[in-house]
């Protein structure tokens, strides 16, 4: 079945506009996200699902830079958008990735999508499985995989404004429709934010980029906890932050 990484990506961030095109190093932001999630083998595609705001032309001027194909749709009605752009992908299998997250584990998502492949073969089936259910992981390690077809039952019936928002609240929401499953770690990492949204979010990414990252390789999950033990001051640059909540 066909396996498309949608990364959604917009220009306009409340807390920290223009945050997917600022400069890692020689990178952007979005460009190091695309480079990490490539390291998922089991993908069959990586797409761009960005807004018809004039500013987010910026975004499809860098992904054509990068090879990576674009869809343009709703800002507001961000589920509509990521169901057409997983319809023009011909995506079968839809994986959910969020552009402000320059730490993703692509190794991460393979063995998600490894357990996805497995409990449908074998059961007991899955429609969606995530790692954000129960959280085990840093903040910005998030991914989702779900069917197509669970994500058009929610394009076609979801109705309040935070389903339309952030996409999959309308499966996750209903598990007596869905199958639903968890992925966990051995560990609980889940105290680290290592997402993008604010200026102290962006001041600990620089810090580890610039002790981590070299052009020839992607850092590990396992190199940034490392780093975190031996400088733990880093910990407190955005511990403060507080991940905005779902809006009902």
């Amino acid at each position: 079945m066909k396996t498309v990484a949608i990364i959604q990506a917009r220009m306009g961030s409340s807390r920290l506009p223009g945050k997917v095109l600022r400069k890692l190093g020689d990178q952007t932001v979005l460009a190091h996200v695309i480079d990490r999630v490539r390291v998922a083998k089991r993908l069959d595609e990586i797409w761009v699902a960005t807004t018809d705001a004039p500013d987010d032309i910026a975004i499809v001027d860098e992904c054509v830079r990068l090879g990576i194909p674009t869809y343009r749709g709703s800002e507001s009605d961000v589920l509509d958008r990521y169901f057409k752009t997983a319809q023009a992908a011909g995506a079968e299998i839809v994986v959910r990735i969020t552009s402000d997250c320059p730490m993703f584990d692509g190794r991460l998502l393979d063995d998600m999508l490894a357990m996805f492949t497995e409990a449908n073969q074998s059961g007991p089936a899955v429609d969606y499985l995530s790692n954000v259910l129960e959280r085990t992981y840093p903040r910005g390690l998030d991914a989702e995989v779900f069917t197509f077809e669970c994500l058009a039952a929610a394009e076609r019936e979801a109705t309040l404004l935070h389903e339309r928002e952030h996409v999959t609240p309308f499966i996750y929401q209903h598990p007596e429709r869905f199958r639903l499953r968890s992925y966990a770690g051995n560990v609980d990492r889940s105290g680290y934010r290592w997402t993008l949204d604010t200026p102290e979010d962006w001041q600990l990414v620089e810090a580890l980029y610039a002790a981590l990252w070299r052009p020839d390789q992607v850092f590990l999950t396992e190199d940034i906890v490392k780093l975190l033990k031996t400088r733990p001051e880093l910990n407190t640059i955005n511990a403060h932050v507080e991940q905005k909540k779902l809006s009902h």
